[in-house]
């Protein structure tokens, strides 16, 4: 979940205290740059402890309750599922259940120490059970079962408890994949091919793994397997994805290992305070811009291997055209200097390598997909990833135009003042539409955990003529109100916000925005996120002077609450919508309601403003909207199919043999089959893109190829519908006289 991030020149003093507090503490030298240097870990403890308590909106006491809270998380994040540590390992670890609050005071690293040790035996031992239990055929003829609810397993008492929960584990893994595969073979026999395809298009995730070995069966043009093929098949399967897994973990270092410690620190004072180690600092920033220097291109680890997953559509790799999808990269030199070989390296490592200020060449051997060696030299640019960005679709609908605006992400580059940020490139959007004469538009934040601060009063400005957007409080202050200060309105015609329980943040305060205005209708989930503070990033390098250790990365902490104008804050409750549509996730617990640790909901003095009057169908529309959801089979049919999600949630039991595995496999399939109306549902309605975008398809394939996937799915997207329905009821009788006229107009035309 992306937090809200504000930097705002008023909230330097709170921030200028914490670091003329600190330089007595923190004003000296580090020697070495080991990347487990001690001496580091404890700087970095004793910065983050004292910056949250000084910089925190409400710091939480560091004692027996708050260290037996970090024990807890930290021995989890370790070993979610329990099958690494035994119980005489977590026996030993519990008598620091209680110290963990004095270590942290007193910069003692002993806890982390000896569970970091017995972390990597265990998982050394662990490699080699999960590696003797694959070498076996299993029999699936027995009958046992296996419960995937780990919170509630107890650890394994000695080794052979371990092995066999390894086993059944693997077991169960394999068993999964092997029911596919029998059916996939069964189906084959009964020439049920079109069938399993046309399950690929329905957007079913468990078919379309069947459809796509389906299709690869058929265009081999194999010959049936043997049972002993297909349960050896199983295994080796297994052992891959073991292996990739391990290969990932072997990955970390000790530094990694340090920073989900860290975490388990920060976690106690509020879910969304958490510490970044210099690189993911750097994805923060690139998520948050939409933008990178280097050759863009993304890539993925494939054993001792670096491939390219991914050219990013613009970028540099992408416009020389020698780079591909696949291709491995072997070595890497920075212009003409000597190349350097990564295979074997950090993931992360080979990316540091390959980035760089723009300008600046880069040369990569690689090992293409035909097998041939290529040496291929990129000079770096700015690159910026399109999916971050807004984008804006049209149709047509009753004989009128709508727009339809996606937000993503409330994205601003802080480096960078002329640089991209969603508030001007939603004002362009706006723009572009009421060029094509649009009579409504949908803003779509589903799924949009948030953002920039600022971006959401430059965004909902441009919805209302001027006056108070959001409420924000930091602890012990005054609240302070911040206003959407131009009077003049981008958009005046009838809106329409559409939110999930995903939209979160920055979301939810542009969407409380809107409804306390009355100015739009909120559509969606019955409730948003329910995120409701606010964060600021502080660089921990600024606290150490003459820095010899290295990046020190930084942390996210929160530093303030905000609040609608009406008063209430959206901490928990989130954002209520004025019309509710059944959404299949409705009934699981996904909100910051349900997160440990969450701060509590408050309600502060409600701002001064005026509620917008020139929506005459508001009420209107919303009845409509309600009565239609009420009585449309498909929304029902959703809301089914929530319920019976969530109470598939709580089934953790699992059988182990063959034919009961099956048995049980083919009752949820058949009960499944009644929801499979929601996954093909179609709209009817026809969506493009602007004029602009047109031309830009012209010449960019990537880019051409997903617009049109997303234009695909906005025809299928019942909740889109329903959205351009409220559109339609929100017209004023003026409004129905031009949807008349174009009427008339598009019959003469035809």
């Amino acid at each position: 979940m992306n937090a809200i991030i504000k930097f705002m020149k008023r909230h330097y003093k709170i921030l200028l205290t914490i670091v003329v507090l600190s330089i007595t503490l923190f004003a000296f030298n580090i020697k070495s740059n080991n990347e487990s240097d001690p001496d580091k870990d404890k700087l970095l403890l004793e910065l983050l402890t004292f910056v949250i308590e000084k910089g925190h909106y409400s710091p939480a006491a560091i004692d027996d309750t708050f260290s037996k809270g970090v024990y807890k998380d930290y021995i989890q994040a370790l070993d979610p599922s329990k099958r690494f540590f035994l119980q005489s390992d977590i026996d030993e670890f519990s008598k620091y259940e209680n110290e963990l609050d004095d270590q942290i005071l007193n910069k003692d690293l002993t806890f982390f120490n000896v569970t970091y040790d017995r972390l990597i035996q265990r998982m050394e031992e662990s490699k080699k059970i999960y590696e003797s239990i694959l070498k076996t055929p299993f029999d699936f003829t027995t009958d046992e079962s296996f419960n995937t609810d780990y919170e509630k397993a107890p650890y394994a008492k000695n080794s052979a408890e371990l092995n066999e929960k390894w086993r059944k584990q693997i077991k169960l893994s394999a068993l999964s994949s092997l029911t596919d595969r029998l059916k996939l073979q069964e189906n084959k026999a009964k020439g049920i091919v079109e069938e399993v395809k046309s399950a690929e298009e329905s957007g079913d995730a468990e078919e379309e793994v069947v459809a796509t070995v389906q299709k690869k069966d058929v265009k081999d043009n194999e010959a049936p397997k043997s049972f002993v093929e297909l349960e050896k098949e199983t295994r080796e399967t297994a052992k891959k994805s073991l292996d990739d897994y391990f290969g990932f973990m072997e990955d970390l270092n000790k530094n990694d290992w340090f920073s989900v410690f860290i975490n388990s620190i920060t976690a106690r004072f509020d879910p969304h305070t958490n510490y970044f180690a210099p690189e993911e600092k750097e994805r923060f920033d690139v998520s948050m811009s939409g933008k990178l220097e280097g050759i863009g291109a993304r890539l993925q680890k494939k054993n001792d291997f670096t491939e390219i997953s991914e050219l990013i559509s613009g970028g540099p790799a992408w416009r020389g055209k020698k780079l591909e999808a696949g291709d491995v990269v072997m070595k890497v030199a920075q212009g003409s200097d000597v190349p350097v070989d990564v295979v074997g390296m950090r993931l992360d490592d080979v990316v540091k390598k390959i980035k760089g200020p723009k300008g600046t060449e880069v040369r990569l051997t690689v090992k293409k997909v035909d097998g041939t060696i290529a040496v291929i030299s990129i000079i770096r640019d700015i690159v910026e990833i399109e999916e971050t960005y807004v984008k804006s679709s049209i149709v047509n609908k009753n004989g009128l135009n709508y727009g339809v605006i996606y937000l993503p992400k409330f994205y601003i580059d802080f480096e960078d003042k002329n640089g991209r940020d969603a508030g001007k490139d939603i004002a362009l959007e706006v723009e572009r539409l009421k060029k094509e004469n649009v009579d409504g538009i949908v803003l779509d934040v589903r799924d949009d955990g948030g953002g920039s601060l600022s971006t959401v009063v430059d965004i909902a400005g441009l919805f209302i003529s001027e006056g108070p957007i959001v409420q924000i409080k930091s602890a012990g202050r005054k609240k302070e109100v911040l206003f959407d200060k131009d009077k003049k309105i981008e958009w005046d015609g009838p809106l329409v916000i559409m939110v999930n329980s995903f939209s979160a943040s920055a979301s939810e305060i542009l969407a409380a925005a809107i409804q306390d205005y009355k100015r739009g209708v909120i559509i969606g989930s019955k409730q948003t996120y329910g995120k409701g503070t606010v964060q600021n990033v502080i660089d921990l390098n600024q606290f150490v002077r003459n820095n010899a250790v290295g990046d020190l990365g930084a942390l996210k902490t929160t530093t303030q609450k905000f609040y609608r104008i009406n008063g209430g804050s959206t901490q928990l409750e989130g954002v209520s919508s004025d019309v509710v549509m059944p959404d299949r996730y409705a009934y699981l617990k996904m909100g910051e309601r349900d997160v440990e640790n969450a701060m509590p909901w408050d309600k502060i003095d409600a701002a001064t403003y005026t509620v917008w009057d020139k929506n005459a169908n508001f009420s209107k529309a919303i009845a409509n909207s309600k009565s239609r959801i009420a009585s449309s089979e498909n929304f029902k049919l959703i809301e089914e199919n929530a319920k019976w999600i969530d109470s598939r949630s709580a089934d953790y039991n699992y059988s182990l043999n063959l034919d009961k595995f099956r048995l049980a496999q083919k009752d949820i399939e058949e009960k499944a089959k009644k929801y499979k109306p929601i996954s093909k549902y179609k709209n009817n309605l026809s969506f493009k893109s602007l004029p602009y975008e047109v031309e830009q398809t012209t010449k960019d394939a990537d880019l051409k190829e997903k617009r049109t996937r997303w234009h695909e799915a906005l025809s299928k997207d019942i909740y889109v519908e329903e959205a351009l329905n409220v559109l339609d009821d929100l017209q004023t009788k003026s409004m129905s006289k031009q949807a008349i006229t174009a009427k008339k107009e598009k019959l003469a035309k035809s």
